[in-house]
């Protein structure tokens, strides 16, 4: 079995940086205790802690960049500090034990509040997760080449698809494009510290290799593959199936997976979208930087087992342009990201109605399913083996 390592997170990223040390940290064996503010140096600063309880806060830590609950909070971690200088800025990176980062991801992506089986199959899917990224960066071999996108254009469409980045100076970032992560801010209990004890090594494997556990919020009653949101690959354990439990209203229930600011969010399994047609033309012109004139049609051409729309066909009276895949049909349909592409279209006689289900791309494990599953007290293994069907638990340390 191999050691447990640290892993390397990207936080903030800003023209200078408060820090608060709330413990003796060292640098260049000068001590550090107490605000400070730091700005670009040209060269990396590591803050050791000098005791194992040790933590400091960052200021103004934007989360949900790009979402519609963006916004800025103060956020306390635990472990090391690095300062690393980033095209004239500042960027912070938290450095900390695999199993201590995977402590606030549980809190951070879901309610500390959770089932004790939901936060175990979550600590599994986000240990092998992340066990995926830190080995593609550790080989220098990520799949996107310093981009967090792929693309394929033509004159008469945009294809896209999204994934995280091949970050440079650090393993991850702290945001939702990878697994949020915010340190021990989010509130905690001892069943978080259970359920990362329980599993403690634990990933999900697959013909003897790590799984990519991917999951969502909602998958809107049925799972999507991940080829239809993503590159062109298939990943056997990562299947499109119907989904009994993601349907729920029950709030007790929600509140454990859902943080304050997601519980903003309350139409997510079917929702509805309204626009009239001049709302439409200008939205999908600012958001593609395409000028399609007034929108006469919105056409889906291809979706994949879930019904997400894969690619859509946008008819203006100046262009008609495909757009694809799933997340990018989302970011030119809204101010910040449609829930899902799974939406039907009914044109009106002054615009249009999107008709959706779920909430995210829909591969991998459901949250609010998986969140059903747990309270009725179905055994994480079960859960892991509904949403990952083939994959096997396997103990790395």
């Amino acid at each position: 079995m191999m050691q447990e390592k640290s892993v390397r997170v990207g936080i903030v990223r800003a023209e200078s940086i408060g820090v608060v040390f709330h413990s003796e940290y060292l640098l260049d064996g000068k001590p550090f205790i107490g605000e400070c503010t730091f700005s670009p140096s040209g060269e990396k600063r590591f803050f050791a802690p000098q005791s194992p309880d040790a933590t400091f806060t960052l200021k103004d830590v934007v989360i949900g960049v790009g979402f519609h609950w963006e916004r800025k909070e103060e956020q306390t971690f635990c472990g090391a500090l690095e300062l690393q200088p980033e095209e004239g800025m500042l960027r912070a990176v938290n450095v900390v034990p695999v199993e201590t980062y995977l402590t606030s991801v549980i809190s951070s992506e879901m309610s500390a509040n959770a089932s004790l089986e939901l936060l175990k199959a979550h600590a599994v899917i986000s240990r092998s997760w992340l066990m995926v990224m830190m080995s593609a960066s550790g080989q220098g071999s990520h799949p996107h080449s310093g981009k967090s996108f792929h693309e394929q254009l033509s004159a008469d469409s945009v294809i896209r698809w999204y994934d995280s980045e091949a970050h440079q100076g650090f393993d991850v970032c702290a945001d939702d494009h990878c697994q949020r992560y915010q340190g021990i801010t989010r509130q905690t209990n001892p069943q978080v510290v259970e359920a990362i004890a329980a599993t403690r090594g634990q990933v999900l494997t697959y013909d003897g290799k790590i799984c990519d556990a991917r999951f969502s919020k909602c998958c809107g009653g049925t799972t999507e593959v991940f080829e239809s949101c993503w590159e062109p690959v298939r990943h056997p354990y990562l299947v499109a199936k119907s989904d009994p439990y993601c349907h729920t209203t029950d709030r007790r229930i929600l509140s454990q997976v859902l943080n304050n600011y997601d519980q903003e969010t309350t139409d997510f399994y079917q929702w509805t979208v309204r626009y009239t047609t001049e709302e439409l033309s200008e939205l999908v012109s600012r958001k593609s930087g395409i000028d399609f004139g007034r929108i006469l049609a919105l056409e889906p051409l291809q979706r994949g087992p879930s019904g997400r729309i894969i690619t859509l066909r946008i008819v203006g009276e100046k262009c008609t342009v495909t757009v694809g895949k799933e997340l990018e049909i989302r970011k030119w349909l809204s101010e910040s990201h449609l829930y899902s592409s799974a939406f039907t279209v009914e044109q009106t006689g002054d615009g249009f109605l999107l008709h959706g289900r779920g909430w995210g791309h829909g591969v991998g494990l459901c949250q609010i399913g998986a969140a059903v599953m747990g309270d009725q007290g179905i055994p994480y293994q079960e859960i892991l083996s509904f949403y990952y069907p083939g994959a096997e638990l396997t103990k790395q340390w």
